[in-house]
């Protein structure tokens, strides 16, 4: 058999009706921007979290640009975050003028160490950046100690954690301000770039909405320059139909990653923690083995498809060379890095199909 990584034709099937019915509806309409799906959208999705605001932009880059600078975040300021992320969280910092500040990891959650913060804090601390990476929340109680005793924003990057719960809350409802990425193989996609900023703040919201859409107050009245970093219509109907389906979904990826538990219980494969403060929704399934390019070779070579998210730490980015950071700075970063390995994990995927692909992993390990 062969086994994508991520599968959204399977996806698709179960949902083609409404999807094609909402598409054509804003075609019918022609209300391509700021359309009236991308309200009612906004409105569903802040429902879902349980924030007051929720505002659509272009991607999940453009929501932590645009929630970075709405909190003030600009030049000459650092944002602590981590290293093991996609690029988008410290490229939206350098975005503003700032500087990102790469802290390790915790070696079992793979999110930010909180015990490695506070040594991070200087005077240009402006803000604390943590990643709910792979579906799986951050530990948000010491980091908003830690935010409140030093004076600083808190911006959740939950790119990867739609409806991930911490402590029985969802995230992107601690911080002033949380980003949401709805690229197409994320919980929650779109079919292209879309994003959301959440917050429960007036003046954030206020802001956001003002600078996706070039600063303006009325058509042709701008109070500031601001950007083109609006929601399409499109992708925002799209949405609205897949978020009625997402507590199913994040269910499923919950039996899905428990099976695969106890398939490779007991072997020399690290499979993800889950702490007692945190329900991820496991946007991927990540373990860790020796050898991983062999073992991904021979799974290739099962027709299963696997990914590594991510092989190259920010801190080691050529992107980042200027910032001076060298092998062995962070060292549970870099060891992640180097085994760790995702496993198909899509709400579609079969008992069959994770029995296979934990045979063939436990074969190879």
């Amino acid at each position: 058999m062969t086994i994508p990584l991520v599968d959204l034709k399977a996806q698709y099937k179960t949902i083609k009706e409404e999807v094609d019915e909402a598409i054509q509806r804003v075609i019918d309409s022609s209300s391509f921007i700021m359309g009236e799906d991308v309200r009612l959208f906004e409105q569903e999705f802040a429902q879902y979290i349980g924030a007051k605001h929720a505002v659509g932009v272009g991607s999940g880059t453009d929501a932590l640009h645009l929630a970075l600078l709405a909190v003030g975040v600009g030049p000459g300021d650092e944002v602590i975050t981590v290293s093991h992320t996609f690029i988008a969280t410290g490229g939206a910092v350098t975005q503003c003028g700032a500087k990102p500040v790469f802290v390790d990891i915790d070696p079992r959650t793979y999110n930010i160490d909180v015990t490695k913060v506070e040594r991070a804090i200087t005077s240009r601390t402006k803000a604390l950046l943590p990643v709910h990476l792979y579906g799986q929340p951050a530990d948000m109680d010491p980091l908003l100690d830690l935010a409140e005793r030093h004076h600083l924003q808190v911006i959740e990057d939950a790119a990867q954690a739609h409806g991930a719960e911490y402590k029985g809350q969802k995230t992107g409802t601690f911080g002033k301000a949380a980003c949401f990425s709805f690229y197409p193989a994320k919980n929650l996609g779109a079919y292209g770039d879309a994003g959301m900023v959440v917050t429960n703040d007036d003046q954030v919201a206020q802001k956001v909405r003002l600078w996706r859409d070039h600063g303006r107050e009325s058509k042709y009245v701008h109070l500031a320059e601001g950007f083109g970093k609006r929601l399409d219509t499109i992708q925002a109907a799209v949405l609205r139909v897949k978020l009625r389906r997402l507590p199913a979904w994040n269910a499923q990826r919950r039996r899905n990653a428990l099976l695969y538990t106890q398939l490779l219980g007991g072997t020399g494969v690290v499979c993800p923690c889950e702490p007692e403060y945190a329900r991820s929704v496991y946007h991927q399934y990540v373990i860790r083995v020796r050898e991983r390019e062999r073992i991904q070779a021979r799974l290739k070579e099962d027709g299963i498809s696997t990914g590594v998210h991510y092989p190259l730490p920010l801190h080691l980015q050529p992107a980042y060379a200027r910032l001076g950071y060298q092998p062995g700075d962070l060292p549970a970063t870099e060891k992640a890095a180097e085994e760790v390995l995702s496993l198909p994990i899509y709400p579609e995927l079969t008992p069959e199909q994770i029995e296979f692909i934990a045979s063939r992993v436990k074969a190879y390990s």
